[in-house]
């Protein structure tokens, strides 16, 4: 729940429970019980005609869940051999029962990772905000960036992504922009690849120097 309201609340605005039963599939009176219970435990505020925001401890704990889900989702890609669109799912089922002491340990024996299999940063112990990382659709051409994909994505699209070289931690770099929401033409790995905009705006990248820029 912290992490559904910490990803739709980035730009400082309250989330509606109705907007949390849907991110996370359960019946509206299943979030108001969990609203009652966090509210009781002063992580979030809630205001039954605004919504709920996270305090500072809600922010911090969210963070704190999000670095856990990403260290577990490396942990089975890296040492257990599960392809990146399975660790998410798969992370989620145990994550919650994970003694801090492991989650260290875990961390410690992957050699401290950047990022989770999907490419999206892995926060430091002590941070109460991540980075935002735009779609790639908000590129222009000459920018340079590094791939990351939502566990949640479509595997239809996953896989199509696949046979394009999409994939979590490839650099790309924008070669043309086409106007009234055309098309992204993309260099992939020396490759011309063009992508729609709908496929675009589910791709999250990291900013990079542009080519020009690089010392």
């Amino acid at each position: 729940m912290l992490k559904a309201i910490y990803r739709r609340s980035r730009n400082g605005e309250r989330v509606h429970t109705g907007v949390l039963a849907d991110a996370l599939g359960v019946a509206p009176g299943t979030v108001t019980a969990l609203v009652k219970r966090l509210a009781e435990r002063a992580l979030i505020r809630h205001n039954p005609y605004r919504g709920v925001e996270l305090t500072p401890a809600g922010s911090a704990a969210a963070v704190g869940a999000i670095r856990r889900h990403r260290i577990v989702e490396r942990f089975l890609a890296d040492m257990l051999g599960y392809a990146w669109n399975e660790a998410d799912r798969l992370a989620g089922s145990f994550e919650h029962n994970l003694p801090q002491e492991v989650e260290d340990r875990l961390y410690v024996a992957l050699h401290r990772p950047a990022t989770c299999p999907h490419g999206f940063p892995i926060p430091p112990p002590d941070v109460t905000e991540i980075p935002d990382m735009p779609p790639l659709y908000a590129l222009e051409p000459g920018d340079v960036a590094v791939v990351a994909v939502p566990g949640s994505t479509d595997a239809d699209v996953v896989a199509f992504l696949d046979t394009m070289g999409l994939r979590p931690g490839v650099r790309v770099e924008v070669r043309e922009k086409h106007p009234f929401d055309g098309p992204l033409v993309l260099d992939v790995e020396g490759h011309d690849r063009t992508v729609s905009q709908r496929v675009a705006n589910q791709i999250f990248v990291k900013m990079e120097d542009k080519v020009g820029e690089r010392t």
